[in-house]
């Protein structure tokens, strides 16, 4: 990619510099006298402005009205729940003992040969 980009530079400068005309008019005006500085107008004073006024704040807050509230409604009330009582507890069942030794596995033998 970088290649290309060269070539491409390589040749922009190749092509703009076979022209005659373009050679020759660099050295012309590289020849000429230097020109004379443009007469520059001044710049107009800008006006002063009067400082601005600010309007005075509030010191104090208005009051602001209480408002009334509606008053809160009632809840219903809830019928007599009847007192429940669970039958006691049985004894918890042991756990079951388990085997600790893993059982061997039985391999196939080969049949009997006669």
């Amino acid at each position: 990619m970088a290649s290309f980009n060269i070539f491409i530079l390589g040749l922009f400068v190749a092509v703009s510099s076979l022209s005659m005309d373009v050679s020759l008019a660099a050295r012309n005006l590289l020849q000429l006298p230097p020109l004379p500085e443009p007469a520059v107008p001044p710049i107009p004073a800008i006006p002063t402005l009067p400082p601005p006024t600010l309007p005075t704040l509030p010191t104090t807050q208005p009051s602001l009205p209480n408002p009334t509230l509606p008053p809160l409604p009632s809840l219903p009330t809830l019928p007599a729940v009847p007192k429940v009582t669970l039958p006691p507890l049985s004894s918890i069942p042991s756990m079951p003992n388990i085997p600790i030794t893993i059982p061997s596995i039985p391999f196939l033998s080969p049949p009997p040969g006669n």
